[in-house]
Formats: structure tokens, sequence, C-alpha cells
């Protein structure tokens, strides 16, 4: 079982009461100056007294009070003073904080007094909304950040201080009781986790009804008594704990009979402490260096440390931006180990910083972004002119071994990764990735912006809308669908006459451009309408399309298994010109891939007129250009063009643009998007983005298309893997989705995992292909041993891997990914020497063949009479010398999905090959391949709701 503390008031819970005035959110602390004894600017600069807290204890005539504040009060009557004195009900706050503030505040008006130095706006956020829960009034004083131990306590006007000063952190409310301070010439009474020596030494003592115990101590012994723990005889290690918190936590434990030690996160031998211990109680975050198998399955881990999140860069003088894109130096936070944490709650324990600072902060112009509310930027096209003159950084690619349904998390390596080297290592980076569709969100596969301490935040607007890209494609595809269904019907029910007619209305509307390349289509050269004849009028009015050849599917962005065969045109009005028809999910559509490989606006323009949808009854290819739609479908697209900026969870800078499927299409996302990252990042800077399913697939798809149309070279192969999925590779038991998992998987095998490594030296020798260096990223779970990770680290060097790293950015964020950061850059700094697998004017079967036999392993490949009629008509129509993109099963090196490892002697099957000719690939089909994913028995929209009141999506992975 692992637990955290949870943050609450014992006992003081109670229904949310109408909330008071709301206050700003991120409204600084006011400090606290040096002498005066007024109110006045030069005395105490400001107080925080939190209306919404008076809202709440201020009940109407006759109101009864609640319980949680009765309870409260009564607990307030029965506290003792240093003395051992009963606090009296009417106590003032004497000393500088009682008379700056003015209060003759009472015990019987449960209040609190808490203290920070420094600004710490969270905390006192946090502190807010738990007092406004528990009905108290609460007042936080802050000091100036460089305030010392005596400032705390110095009356107005006065030099006289008393025995202890002021915290040097945010007080937290959700550890403290109740907080007085009494300023006098006595000892300072200071009831909070930070006690006095006197306090300390009656706890140690053990007279615990004479002196106050911490809450978090006593919390951490009531949250293990409350979950049915017997502590007697239990080994409790408290560690990276200091000072009274350390002191009291042992004390406690002790006395309910547990065998308690103490130690710092340094210590030697620290793994066979680990291993024997039952509790494990933090007092700060866990180093990256320790690994989380260190930890037994079954420990009790606590987590009593102030853990949030924040985020902040380098300010840089816009006037700088003009020669340089991102400056090397910005800074970003740590993430802490949090456990017990879904994905969303994660995402929603950091506030992303405004989307206009991210953008100063990688040196964006405030005029080359466009803002989609607080956390989502379109960066537009023209910062590519501004930088033309920078150079490139390092390019990346995360791959992965064959996938398995248990996940081998390329994405979560890719945040983790540029977390590491932004936030920890202070390199500049950038994370470029795919939109996910809204298909598999509510199907089976849930969100894709990673996980754990890894992810794109906020996840709820990764994973959904973002900012209608897949939308805009979505409009566009369906329109040029429905215009050739339209072309059809009034070809056949209208004479050429009024065709004819229609063509001469619209002449002048359109461009010479446009008329000229279907005029020049036609072998017609003539620019005046009146001069054609009859017979020429006839063939620019007609397309002739013949329906039996149409490759143009409507699309939706929902998993859908009944649209995978339609009859459409079944309406009287459509005159009896019904087909058969079918749509696909919306990031299989061809405009999709157009958008991932264009470098520019007027490069998708013309990639989008050339896309084929059907052929004519001559045999002839029919594009979006013959049909007059080019224009209306760059509209459409105009702003999905611009890749979206987000921020991963420490504060990087992400790039989420396109998102063609892996398997119909290359995987990959945008161009624009890693060319606009490459010039901001600087030339010691990096560039990570991911291919989709394993490296046979989109690796192999990255290399031969996407480089060869971005003309990006790249640096290095970061290759994932996991334990699990080697074991599965080496003939582990199957996997069911929704039932636990053998224990094959949970437990140590290490022959399991010997066998499976077949399948990760395959894919380093494929990448190996391309003369790319080889990094292994071993994606380390809780159920990893040292030795399995050990053995999967040995066996990728000597498969070539330049290096193999375990990876803990789940559980830690960038920290856990350090050394694989480390290695990447190792490996940069090492010359490629990238090379194309197949030159593309080889014959079409001829580069099928090679991609079957070099990177898959297949003895040869067999084509249907299908296939071989279609690569002899798109050969005829000049699409030979297109680069091939493979459309098979993901699961398996082969066509068959059950087949693991490294499948041997195969022959490849092509059923069918078919184009994208506005995208720049032949796309053969090997098997059956559907377009449209259906939902399984349980679907992931059972558990997405939204809550009406917050307005917080609940439920997504």
């Amino acid at each position: 079982m692992r637990t955290r503390l949870p943050l609450v008031l014992r006992q003081l819970r109670r229904p949310q009461p109408p909330a008071g005035p709301p206050r700003p959110r991120g409204a600084p602390c006011r400090a606290l100056g040096g002498g005066g004894g007024g109110v006045g600017p030069e005395g105490l600069l400001g107080q925080r007294r939190l209306q919404e807290a008076q809202a709440c204890s201020s009940h109407g005539q006759g109101s009864r009070t609640p319980p949680a504040r009765d309870a409260l009060v009564r607990a307030c009557h029965n506290l003792e003073g240093p003395a051992g004195l009963p606090v009296p009900e009417g106590l003032c706050i004497p000393g500088i904080f009682g008379s700056a503030l003015g209060l003759g505040a009472t015990v019987g008006v449960p209040s609190v007094l808490t203290g920070s130095a420094g600004d710490d706006n969270w905390m006192q956020e946090t502190n807010q909304n738990l007092a406004r829960e528990a009905g108290l009034n609460i007042t936080h004083i802050c000091l100036p950040p460089d305030s010392g131990e005596d400032e705390g306590h110095r009356e107005p006007g006065s030099s006289s201080h008393c025995h202890r000063g002021l915290y040097r952190d945010a007080v937290p409310l959700s550890s403290i009781k109740w907080c007085f301070w009494k300023v006098c010439s006595e000892p300072a009474w200071l009831m909070a986790d930070r006690v006095t020596d006197i306090n300390l030494g009656r706890l140690v003592r053990g007279d615990a009804h004479e002196c106050f115990v911490s809450p978090v101590a006593r919390a951490l012994i009531e949250l293990l008594e409350k979950s049915g723990m017997n502590l007697n005889g239990k080994k409790i290690l408290v560690i990276g704990a200091h000072g009274a918190l350390e002191a009291a936590v042992q004390c406690l434990f002790q006395r309910k009979g547990s065998m308690t030690m103490s130690c710092q996160w340094a210590t030697p031998q620290l793994q066979s402490k680990l291993l024997e211990t039952d509790v494990l109680v933090c007092g700060s975050p866990k180093p990256g260096e320790i690994p989380l198998t260190w930890i037994q399955p079954g420990t009790v881990v606590l987590s009593c440390f102030h853990d949030f999140l924040s985020g902040f860069g380098l300010q840089i003088p816009e006037e700088d931006y003009t020669e340089l894109g991102w400056k090397p130096g910005a800074a970003f936070s740590p993430n802490t180990v949090r456990t017990q944490a879904s994905d969303i709650e994660i995402s929603r324990g950091q506030t992303p910083k405004a989307v206009d600072v991210l953008a100063r902060e990688i040196g964006l112009l405030t005029d080359e972004i466009e803002i989609y509310g607080k956390s989502k930027a379109k960066v537009r096209l023209s910062v590519l002119e501004r930088l033309t003159g920078q150079a490139d950084g390092k390019y990346v690619l995360v791959a992965g071994i064959t996938p398995t349904p248990l996940g081998e998390g390329k994405s979560t390596v890719t945040i983790g990764l540029v977390q590491a080297l932004t936030a920890h290592l202070k390199v500049n980076s950038f994370a470029c990735l795919r939109q996910p569709s809204q298909g598999p969100t509510f199907g089976v596969k849930g969100g894709a912006a990673g996980g754990g301490y890894a992810q794109v935040i906020p996840m709820e607007e990764f994973n959904l809308h973002l900012t209608g890209d897949i939308h805009a494609i979505t409009a566009a595809n369906n329109l040029l669908a429905a215009a050739i269904d339209t072309r059809i019907l009034h070809e056949n029910t209208q004479t050429d006459k009024v065709r004819e007619r229609v063509l001469i209305a619209i002449w002048g509307f359109l461009s010479w451009r446009d008329l000229c390349k279907r005029l020049v289509k036609l072998g017609i050269h003539k620019t005046d309408p009146s001069t054609l004849t009859e017979e020429e009028m006839s063939r620019f009015a007609r397309l002739n399309i013949d329906p039996s050849t149409i490759t143009w599917q409507r699309v939706l962005d929902t998993n859908d298994r009944f649209l995978r065969k339609i009859t459409i045109g079944q309406a009287n009005t459509e005159k009896g010109f019904s087909r058969q028809a079918q749509f696909d999910i919306a990031v299989a559509s061809e405009i999709m891939a157009v958008l991932a490989l264009t470098d520019s606006l007027t490069d998708m323009k013309e990639r989008l007129g050339r896309m084929v949808v059907a052929s004519d009854k001559n045999g002839q290819p029919v594009t979006a250009e013959d049909l007059g739609v080019t224009g209306a479908l760059t509209v459409l697209m105009k702003d999905a063009i611009k890749p979206n900026l987000m921020q991963t969870l420490e504060g990087t800078p992400v790039f989420v643009h396109a998102g063609p499927f892996a398997n119909i299409a290359h995987g990959n996302s945008s161009v624009l998007a890693d060319k606009i990252a490459l010039k901001l990042v600087g030339e010691e800077g990096f560039v990570v983005t991911e291919a989709g399913f394993g490296a046979d697939i989109g690796m192999e798809k990255f290399f031969n298309i996407k480089c060869r149309a971005s003309g990006l070279v790249p640096s290095v192969v970061v290759l994932v893997a996991t334990v699990r999925a080697l074991k599965m590779h080496g003939g582990g038991p199957s996997v069911i989705a929704g039932v636990p998992l053998k224990k094959e998987y949970t437990e140590e095998n290490i022959q399991l995992v010997a066998d499976g490594c077949c399948n990760l030296q395959k894919q380093i020798q494929i990448a190996q292909l391309f003369g790319v260096p080889v990094v292994v990223a071993l994606n380390v779970f809780k159920t990893d041993t040292r030795a399995e990770i050990d053995l999967v680290c040995e066996l990728a060097k000597r498969a070539g891997a330049f290096n193999a790293v375990p990876c803990y950015h789940w559980s830690v964020g960038g920290k856990g990914s350090v050394d694989l950061a480390q290695a990447v850059r190792e490996a940069a700094n090492k010359r490629s020497r990238f090379q194309f697998l197949y030159d593309v004017q080889l014959p079409i079967v001829e580069k099928i063949r090679t991609i079957a036999q070099a990177v898959y392993g297949a003895k040869d490949i067999e084509l249907s009479p299908e296939a071989q009629s279609k690569i002899d008509r798109y050969t005829q129509q000049g699409f030979g010398n297109l680069p091939i993109c493979m459309a098979k099963t993901h699961l398996s090196l082969s066509h068959q999905p059950d087949q693991k490892g490294v499948p041997r002697g195969f022959i490849l099957p092509v059923s069918d090959v078919r184009a994208s000719i506005g995208a720049g690939f032949i796309y053969p089909l090997v098997g059956t391949m559907s377009t449209m994913p259906g939902l399984p028995t349980r679907p992931c929209f059972y558990d997405i709701d939204l809550d009406p009141e917050t307005e917080q999506v609940q439920g997504l992975f």
C-alpha cells in the first residue's frame, strides 16, 4: 500500500459555506517593514485579512453555529499556555502583530494567525481555502524575504526580541490544528511544526500532556491506525526529515511499539535499510538517483513535505529577439515525488505559467503568437523567416520496441527527457508531439499527454479539442467528399450547356493559375473561354468520375464501428444515385498527413490540390484541384497549419501539432513544429520528437518519409523499452485489459527478460540501418528488479546501442531522466552518418521488398492481383517515384499480431496498394487494416464526467 498524507484539518470538515467576495488569484503577499509603530506604509505594509473567512464565520440571524466550529472553540478552551495555564477566551494578541493589526481578536472567534518570510501566494491560498472549509478566521503576516529570526517578535519601536523568530517558510494551515503567537519577554510559545526547545524537550522526555505535539507527526500515526495497521513491531524509517518533525515522528512511533530508524537520503547502505522497512516516512523529496525499485512492494510510503510545483523562466529583453531565438539559461523547478495521485490530479496540482510568459521565455515576439485561453497559443509561421539565420539545434527521435498492450511510454519518455534537459541540465529543449484523436481518448486508450510527473498540461485541453485543428481537418475532408458526390450527381442530371454556362459564369472569379492547371492537364492552351470548341468545353465541364474508383471517404473523430460501411444517396432528392461508402477516423484523413508534412502555406495549398480522390472513366486521376475545391480547403486549414504551444509539468515548452495515424500514414508530428523548434532552441539545444508505434513502423517512416520532406537530419534515436513488455516478447502470457497482471510480469523472471530482448536488439539494428546512434531508455516500473534492469541495459549495449539508461521520470519528473539526458547529449556529439534505406527511383515493388526484408525480417513479399494492378496504374500515372508508407499491424514485426519477439522466414502478403499523392507517398496494405476503430465492451467514456460546479473534467486518463 502506498499513501500520502492528506492535506485536511482533522475533525473540522463541514459543508462548504457560501463564499464571500473572491480574492484575485495570486495576489502578492505584503511584507512587514522594520520600525514604526503604526499601520502606515513605513510600519506594517499590509495584512492579509481574508474576507472569505469572515463571510464563512458570519451567519444570518438565528443561524446555528457549525458543529466543526463548536468543536474548535471547545478545543481552544482546553489549550494550555507555556506555564500549563488555560488560555482565557478573551486572550488578545499583543506585540507587533496585535498592535499593528489593531486586533482585539479573541479565541472565542476561532482564528488562526500564520506567518511567512517572503511571498508564498500558493501556500496562502491553500490556507485560505482550508480555513474557509473549517469556518476559521485567518490572518497572514508576511515579512521581507531577507528577514532574520528575530524579526517575527520585534515590538514596534523596540529592539527587544523573543527567543524564537518567524518561520523562514510559510506555515501550512493543513499541518496546524490551531496556531497562536504570544509575543512577550518570555520565550515564545509557538504551536506549530517547529516547536520551541521547551516543547521539544517535553516531547522527548515523554511528557506529551504538557507539550504541543506536531500535528504532522500526529497525523502520520492517525492515518496509519485508521487504515487498520498495527504499528507494534513495525520497522519505521524516517528519511530526509530534520529538527522537531524528525524528533516528534520518532517519539510517537516508539510509543506505539515500533522500531524506528532515522537517516538522510545520502546515507550509506540506504538500499538495505529500505528493503527492511515496513513504513517509510519521507521528510524531503527523493533524489532522482535513488531508484524506486529500492522500495519494496507493499511498503507504506508517507510524504510529509510541502511538494507543490512552480515554474519560471528567464525574462529576455524584447530587443534581443530579432537575432536569436530562445536564449540559454532559463530556469525551471524540478518535480517532487507524490504517491497515490492520478495523472489528472498531478496535472491539476501544477498551475501552468501563462502562455505569453512561456512564449517570451523561449524567444517569441508578441505578434508571433495567437493566444487561446491561458495555457495554449498558436505560433505564426513568420517566426521561421525571422530566425532564418539561426543555426538548428540537435534533432532527437523517440521510438520504441514493438508495442504491447502493457504500453512502453514513448510520450512519457519524450516529456521526461526535455524536462531533464531544460529544468535540470539547463539546456534549451523542445518536445514536439502529435495531437491525439478523441476517438481513442473516449475509446480504449485514454489520453496521450504522457503520465505521472512527465506530462503535458493541462492534460484535459491536450486530450480534447485543443485549438480545433482536428475539427478543421474534419470539415475540410468532408467538404471535399461532398464535392465529389455532388459533382457526380450534377454531371448525370444536367446537360453540357448548363454545365458550360455555370463554368463560364465563375470563370472570372477563378484565378488564372487555377484555371490553367485544369486546362493544361487537358492539353488545352487557351485563356479566353469564348475560343474553346464544343468538344473542349465538354471536356472542361465534365470530370466523368468513375464512382467505383472513389477512394476519398468521409471522416469523424469518434470511434464508431457502424460507420465502417454505409450507403449514401438514398433520399429521393439524390435521384437514385446511391453508392456504398464508409467513414474513417479523422486522423486517418490524407489532409492530416498533408498538414504533418507541409512546410509552408503555399506548399500546403499545392499538396491539397494534388490529392487524388478517384479516377475518371478513362483511368486518369481526379484531384481536389479538378473539383475546384482547393482554395476552400486551404481557407479551412489556414489556422490549423500553425503549431500549438503548450508546456510540460515542469514548465518546458511543447509543440503539439498534427497527428496522422502511424499505420496507414507516417505517424509523426508536423515538419513545421520541428523546424520552428530547432530554430528556437539554438545550436546547442535539443528538439525531441516522437514516432508512432515501434521503430519498425514509426521510425522507418520518420526517416524515409518525413526526413525526405523536411530535409532535416536526425542526431540521435532514443529507443524506449520496458521490462514487462520485453517479458511478453519473450513468451510471457497474454494480457487482457482490466484483468490483473500475472506473476510473470510482477515478479522477477530473468529468463523471460533475456528471451524478450531479441525484439529490442532487432529494433536497435533497424536504427543502425540509417546510421544514427541509439540510446536505449528503459522505462522503469515499480515491479522491475535491479537484476532485470541491469540485464536489459547490458544486452542493449552488446547489440550496438551507444548507451542504455534506466529512467524514473514517471515518478519523479525530469530529475528521473537526467542520466538519459546526459547520454543523449553525449550521443549527439557523435557525427551522424544518416542515410535513407532506399532510393525513391526504384520501382514500387522493389521499395516494398526492401522494407519487408531489411526492416521486418521477411523472406519475401507476395502481391495480390489487385495490389499488382494498382502498382501498375500508379506507375503509369507518374507516381512511381514516391516513398513507401507500409500499412501493417503494429503489434508484430510480421503481419500476424500474435507473433511476438522476432518472427523469421515469413512471406509478407500485400493485399492492396493505395496512394496519398498530396501527402506524397504510396501505402501498401498488409493484411486487413481498419481505418475506423470501434468501441470496446468497456469504453473510457464510462469514466468521464464533468463537475457542473467546478467545471472540471473527471475520469480522464
